[in-house]
């Protein structure tokens, strides 16, 4: 899906008045939008883990009602500084 913006009079009028913070303003706002509505397809990822360690947090994120893969991407994110979720 892309993002289209539309503008009635009152809001055309609006944007011409902006000055340039305000249009950069804008434009992140716009663009953080749309980033988050927009969601890469997902990848099959092998990755080596004790399997003591997987499953104390299969057992872990169950008992917190989760799922464990969920939770990984979760902690990616949040590693990341990212809050977009599925």
């Amino acid at each position: 899906m892309k993002a289209l913006q539309l503008f009635n009079p009152a809001s055309l009028e609006r944007s011409i008045k902006m000055n340039a913070d305000q249009v950069l303003e804008f434009l992140e706002a716009f663009r953080q939008l749309a980033a988050s509505r927009v969601q890469s397809p997902a990848r099959v990822i092998s990755l080596r883990v004790e399997a003591s360690l997987l499953t104390a947090f299969k057992h872990k994120v169950r008992l917190e009602g989760g799922r464990y893969q969920t939770k990984i991407k979760e902690l990616m994110r949040k590693y990341l500084g990212s809050s977009n979720q599925d």
